[in-house]
């Protein structure tokens, strides 16, 4: 499908990488990995024809069409949500223009005998069919299917799509383009902004994806999930991987030693070819035999390794235990007022969540979940201090100390310090070598800890935010988000120090890798509620799954009650939501095309009352005008009644499936 050849690149006379060879096929499923900075955006960016390299050709078939996803796309339209969405459909919705175009020509036109009519009529029928092909009548439902899939709701369709924040802009960038259908799908870090459902929903959608995918991400489940094949750039190399990112590493752990043992021989063979030439450089007998091994020497590609990264840890400052309690929540109820202009009105009021009750444990270790706006955030700002809850209490427990990362602390970073100074004002007796290794672990290397924060990227001041964060001694953490620029060299030095830390921690992220190991509580916020649940990340998504299944199946084969009362009305409450949303888009297709099947069948009998008129022969002009009208209309009717039976199956179908299950 598409065949990369010799593609180099550099900067500043450096490689960035060279001479890289692939090819890429339907349906692969390809994972592209290595270090930040070593051209994995910029190689996308190559393929996607925004870059161009300095050497080397991609191919691709005709049929081959390619989409692409940054990391930071942000969209100011003045759009609807639908609209936007609705702009993926670029060539259906030109052929649609092109139609109406035509439409209102032949409704137009007045002389019917010529052969500029007849091939109005042509290339009406022609782009008739192109749309049917298309199935230009699946569009608002396919729409609804993704962007609801993301998270969005029916009442957010008509929303300016400049009124959403940007990780909304981020997926509605991200439904553009799976609306798109490219041949070639190609995403940027696209998890960053997903909560749990969104992402696992995600990765059913990629996982029936009619195409090929190549996935950049620092996320190990979604990477293990959903490729078959590792792309890793190394020392500006392409190798490649026949697996997930798990067969990745233990793979590129078995090709390292062999590589090891390869330059470990060559180094052997290369000394003894050395202490020949030495012994016998000035034999006379062995001149031509020295001269020959002199020339293999020359002629020797030295095999390299890429150096193995110091294993680097990080432990969190001492301090004083806190108490046997470290916070409880009595009745928190927490709304905002959306009016501009200040006003109290109740109608204005947007409740986040009201009457939690939950108690935090010296220990706990907890994951924070919930769909985005759910009020994951507003729960740790609450917890932190920042905000005050519109009702309710949050009791402290004995010397609890709080340390808080979100990233809007990036607001609080003064743009004249430098890197290091950021650090060295936040440190609690470290030596300035022991905070430049703390900083190694977060990517700032070398000189780059004397970068001033005013010129660092918006990934960099939220890297270094965290930095200042993780240098405060406390015993409570309580962290939003803190992976989302961090590779994956980084989380592991994070995840060890949560895994060594003696405190108590809450942290909301939607990366299961990172937290399965360090997690043994979730607290869901659902519904302006929350219910905990014991164990990590996936043994909630277990019981998840087995709640909905036992209640599911409790309710088909038996008559008897369902013991637990909440969860059958949830569960229920779930399906009717789902029927609703599956059967919504549908009912009010078949309510527009009923509405016009009426007014069609009212226009069309109409033409027939004229038609049956005695001196409806008499005008030449009005018979030709009205069998025209009349035949358009029985086309348009037969369409329209085609329409209308495929919309009732599929509702049917779907109301029976629900029934059954």
């Amino acid at each position: 499908m598409i065949s990369v050849q010799n593609i180099s690149i550099q900067f500043g006379g450096k490689y960035l990488f060279e001479n890289l060879n692939f090819q890429i096929s339907p349906n692969d499923r390809i994972g592209l990995i290595g270090p930040n900075g070593v051209g994995k955006t910029t190689l996308l960016k190559i393929l996607s024809g925004i870059t161009q390299a300095d050497s080397g050709i991609v191919q691709k078939a005709n049929y081959v069409s390619i989409g692409y996803l940054p990391q930071d796309t942000i969209n100011f339209s003045d759009r609807t949500l639908y609209e936007e969405a609705k702009s993926a459909f670029e060539d259906i919705n030109i052929l649609q223009n092109q139609l109406d175009e035509i439409n209102n020509q032949i409704l137009n036109y007045k002389n019917v005998d010529t052969e500029e009519y007849q091939e109005l009529l042509e290339i009406q029928s022609e782009i008739q069919f192109k749309l049917e092909c298309s199935n230009a009548h699946l569009i608002k439902s396919q729409i609804e299917k993704v962007l609801m899939g993301l998270g969005f709701y029916i009442e957010d369709f008509e929303r300016p799509v400049r009124e959403f924040s940007g990780g909304w802009q981020m997926r509605i960038a991200l439904a553009k383009l799976l609306l798109s259908n490219p041949s070639l799908l190609m995403l940027d870090e696209p998890t960053n902004h997903l909560d749990l459902d969104s992402l696992r929903w995600l990765e059913e959608y990629l996982n029936s994806y009619k195409g090929a995918v190549i996935i950049v991400s620092h996320d190990r489940a979604f990477l293990d999930n959903m490729t078959k094949k590792i792309f890793a750039i190394v020392n500006g190399k392409l190798e490649i991987y026949h697996g997930n990112y798990s067969f990745y590493e233990r793979e590129s752990r078995i090709r390292r030693e062999n590589l090891i043992n390869s330059i470990r021989n060559q180094q052997q063979k290369i000394k003894q070819t050395q202490r020949f030439i030495e012994r016998f450089r000035y034999k006379a007998t062995k001149a031509r035999q020295v001269q020959s091994r002199i020339k293999q020497l020359e002629k020797i590609e030295l095999i390299e390794v890429e150096p193995e990264d110091e294993e680097i840890t990080f432990s969190f400052p001492e301090t004083k235990p806190s108490g046997a309690i470290v916070a409880e929540a009595i009745n928190l109820t927490k709304s905002y007022f959306t009016s501009k202009s200040g006003f109290s009105s109740r109608d204005l009021e947007k409740l986040v969540f009201s009457d939690l009750n939950f108690r935090i444990e010296r220990g706990d270790r907890i994951a924070l979940v919930g769909v985005n706006g759910s009020g994951k955030s507003t729960l740790t700002k609450i917890l932190s201090g920042i905000e005050q809850p519109t009702s309710g209490i949050i009791k402290f427990g004995h010397n609890v100390l709080i340390s808080y990362f979100a990233q809007s602390q990036v607001d609080e970073l003064h743009n004249d310090m430098e890197v290091i100074q950021v650090a060295e004002a936040e440190a609690s007796g470290q030596t300035q070598a022991q905070l430049r290794t703390l900083l190694g672990c977060f990517l700032f290397k070398g000189d780059d800890v004397f970068k001033k924060v005013k010129v660092l990227s918006g990934g960099e001041k939220s890297r270094l935010a965290l930095v200042k964060m993780l240098l405060k001694p406390a015993n409570f953490l309580v962290m939003d988000e803190p992976t989302n620029h961090l590779d994956m060299k980084s989380k592991k030095v994070l995840q060890d120090a949560l895994s060594n830390f003696n405190g108590t921690y809450l942290i909301v992220s939607h990366d299961r890798h990172f937290l399965d190991p360090i997690i043994n509580k979730v607290i869901e916020i659902k519904d302006g509620k929350i219910k905990t649940y014991l164990g990590n990340i996936s043994d909630y998504i277990q019981k998840l799954e087995s709640e909905k299944e036992k209640v599911q199946t409790t309710i088909t084969q038996s008559n008897k009650p369902v013991n637990d009362l909440k969860i059958k009305k949830r569960i229920e409450a779930e399906e009717r939501q789902k029927l609703y949303k599956l059967t919504k888009p549908i009912k009010d297709k078949l309510a527009d095309i009923e509405n016009q099947i009426k007014e069609k069948e009212k226009l069309k009998q109409q033409c027939e009352v004229v038609m049956l008129q005695p001196d409806f022969f008499s005008d030449k002009q009005r018979v030709i005008t009205t069998n025209n009208e009349y035949k358009k209309l029985t086309n348009e009717l037969e369409k329209l009644y085609e329409d209308w039976a495929y919309l009732s199956d599929e509702l049917e179908n779907i109301l029976n499936n629900s029934k059954k299950n």
